[in-house]
């Protein structure tokens, strides 16, 4: 039985304790079903109160190696910067090279071999990346491009700005560095390749999110 479906259970029984009414002794005590109803209501509090003293101290570290252990499927570790938040999202799926990974809020990114193509339900989504510099990410090679980034506005439509960007090698062995610019706006992007895979990255979402890092934790 889960955690949930016990609280539920364990607050239907104290109210229909309640119910009944409670008790004192002659002496003004709390009768013995009101100490009842009092020890168990600060049982579920306590176990409350660790559940989330649990969940806040988890580390990404902890919070990736439980993930791995109990989901089998592909999975990444995002940090949203701007959100102040790290989380697992795990393959819910494939639409040819494009993978959907989606939290159980339903937030989603949408990666196409660890190349950030779009967002879901973070607010101010991008609907679609179009960049013509990611054969060079892949390659790991130097050059220039244009990219594209599509936004849905509030009336629901796609608003697309383009970027101009060059390529390169990054300050370390290893990395690549996509550098753009446009419309007032510059941000850097870095790649670290495993085959032709990006499987460790900081990519830019839009003015309003910001940056999210992500790491492939199972491919």
């Amino acid at each position: 039985m889960n955690r949930a479906i016990k609280i539920t259970l364990a607050a239907s029984l104290l109210a229909g304790l309640t119910a009944c009414g409670n008790t004192t002794g002659d002496d003004g005590d709390v009768g013995a079903l009101g100490v009842v109803t009092q020890t168990a209501a600060e049982m579920i509090a306590q176990r409350r109160q660790a559940d989330t003293t649990a969940a806040v101290a988890k580390t990404p570290q902890e919070a990736a190696a439980e993930a791995l252990r109990v989901n089998p499927g592909p999975l990444i570790q995002a940090g949203f910067e701007n959100l102040g938040r790290t989380q697992i999202m795990a393959m819910t799926g494939q639409n040819g090279g494009l993978r959907t990974y989606m939290t159980p809020s339903e937030e989603a990114l949408i990666l196409r071999g660890g190349m950030l193509v779009g967002t879901r339900g973070l607010g101010h989504d991008l609907s679609v990346a179009e960049a013509q510099t990611e054969s060079l990410i892949r390659a790991g090679a130097s050059g220039s491009g244009t990219r594209i980034m599509r936004y849905y506005g509030g009336d629901g439509l796609e608003r697309p700005l383009q970027f101009t960007c060059s390529v390169g090698p990054g300050p370390r062995a290893g990395v690549t560095v996509e550098n753009c610019e446009g419309h007032g706006v510059t941000f850097q992007n870095s790649y670290m390749r495993s085959g032709n895979q990006i499987a460790v990255s900081r990519q830019w979402i839009g003015p309003k999110l910001g940056y999210v890092t992500i790491q492939t934790l199972r491919p």
